[in-house]
């Protein structure tokens, strides 16, 4: 249930003392809430993960959505780049048998070509589409599952006023969908989502915005704590703050040779 009974300043410091470590959001529980899509891309993934022989997760965060697979392939590697979460993945990960390579998030990953025949992603920062490609085995699928334009654009915006439509159009899937045909990629699936995401204390805004850093770059309670304080109270009066989140799934399977590409 939401925690109405507790002073602004209570909400505050519980929320800017917890470890953001990781990628686990059950510190939110009972505090905010976020619908999820209907394709349920952890049950997607284990199954694909189920069939591969190689598998590579890209940005791999502290490893939550990877450890959850009931069979992991024979080979199994993570990447990631921030050092808590490499630290947590590996603690996670390694007793299931995966590798966690410390990496920067940009080119070039630092795998052979074709070492894979699965490549998966939760949420990446940013797909670098060539190398996908260029470490998928011909017929190798990627799949992943993204933030979509404008994701939670209404907290972003109480805090950073309107944003320009660059802004909005970034994450775009129809262009992620023909940038990964560029690479060398199919697109097989490409399905989006709005989802209702709520929530119920300041507290929960806190700690969301101090653990999703780029929804708000630079985010402290000190900067912001006349908003903060206005939208504790507008909680208080009105209910949850109401926000959309933005999703898109994306399954691209890498094409047999170059030559065959689309026009």
């Amino acid at each position: 249930m939401p925690r109405t009974h507790r002073t602004f300043e209570e909400l505050i410091a519980e929320a800017a003392a917890v470890s953001v470590d990781g990628w686990d959001f059950s510190w939110l529980d009972g505090r905010a809430t976020e619908e999820r899509p209907s394709w349920g891309y952890a049950r997607a993934m284990a199954e694909r993960m189920s069939r591969a022989s190689a598998a590579l997760d890209i940005q791999t965060g502290g490893g939550e959505v990877l450890a959850s697979v009931p069979r992991l392939p024979p080979l199994t590697v993570a990447t990631e780049s921030w050092p808590p979460n490499i630290a947590r993945a590996t603690a996670l990960l390694h007793p299931l048998g995966a590798v966690v390579v410390a990496d920067p998030d940009e080119p070039p990953l630092p795998f052979a070509d074709g070492a894979f025949d699965l490549v998966v992603s939760r949420h990446p920062v940013k797909a670098w589409w060539d190398e996908i490609a260029r470490v998928l085995r011909p017929g190798g699928t990627y799949f992943s599952q993204e933030v979509g334009p404008a994701s939670v654009f209404e907290l972003v915006e109480y805090f950073l006023g309107p944003q320009p439509p660059a802004a909005r159009s970034v994450r775009d899937p129809e262009r992620a969908g023909r940038d990964a045909q560029a690479a060398g990629l199919d697109v097989v699936d490409l399905r989006t989502a709005s989802l209702r995401t709520e929530f119920h204390d300041i507290g929960a805004v806190v700690y969301f915005l101090r653990k999703v850093i780029w929804m708000v770059p630079g985010f402290t309670v000190e900067h912001y704590r006349d908003r903060l304080i206005a939208l504790h109270r507008r909680i208080e009066t009105e209910g949850p703050f109401v926000a959309t989140t933005t999703r898109f799934l994306i399954e691209a399977v890498k094409r047999s040779s170059r030559g065959s590409e689309k026009a």
